[in-house]
């Protein structure tokens, strides 16, 4: 995945890159937004895998690159409604086995397919969340501090989903403040009012 201003490249695929915590609203966030395609750029060029984003048709671009939001948005009334949507919009059978897998993976039980999602903790929505994304093993995954606010063994929970995932091959691009995703990253990347200031 590249970013493109003019001739100059400004991203390029890596397998983990973490965005520093830079200044508050210096653009972090929106662009992510802008490589989940949930944002339209006003200048300039994505290129995803050699094509330019905006030739993909979007909903196949969203299966390969995956935005998980810093708030947990659940739908739905149970958790299985929420992880039997990856099959649903791919129009394959419910695969109960695989949902189940899926949970085990961040330390949620089996039965936690028939809990309402009204009655999770935030730990659990994220968690819930995130594996949505991951049923289908996308090419990139982006994340905006979805560790934010998670205890301690939640979060090394996720991280150890994170590092499997890596291994895998699924490029992970991150907005985080936590220090041990920030050693973790293959690249760190600052962006301070809308720049991309510092790399490492």
């Amino acid at each position: 995945m590249e970013g493109k201003r003019g001739s100059e490249c400004l991203l390029k695929s890596v397998s983990n890159i973490d965005f520093n915590p830079g200044p508050s609203g210096s653009g972090k966030s929106t662009l992510l937004l802008l490589l989940a395609t949930l944002l339209t750029p006003t200048e300039g060029q994505i290129i995803f895998s050699g094509q330019p984003q905006q030739e993909y048709e979007t909903t196949a671009y969203r299966r390969m690159v995956s935005y998980c939001y810093q708030q947990p948005s659940l739908f739905g009334e149970t958790v299985e409604d929420n992880l039997a949507f990856p099959f649903q919009i791919r129009q394959k059978p419910v695969n109960h086995d695989r949902m189940v897998k899926a949970l085990a993976d961040v330390n949620l039980p089996a039965d936690m397919l028939t809990k309402n999602i009204t009655e999770l903790s935030g730990g659990e929505k994220q968690r819930v969340a995130l594996i949505r994304n991951l049923i289908f093993t996308p090419k990139v995954l982006l994340l905006d501090e979805i560790t934010t606010g998670l205890d301690a063994a939640t979060k090394d929970t996720v991280h150890q989903v994170m590092a499997n995932f890596t291994k895998q091959g699924v490029t992970i691009i991150t907005v985080t403040h936590d220090e041990s995703e920030l050693a973790a990253a293959d690249r760190l990347i600052t962006i301070v009012d809308g720049r991309m200031e510092v790399t490492a």
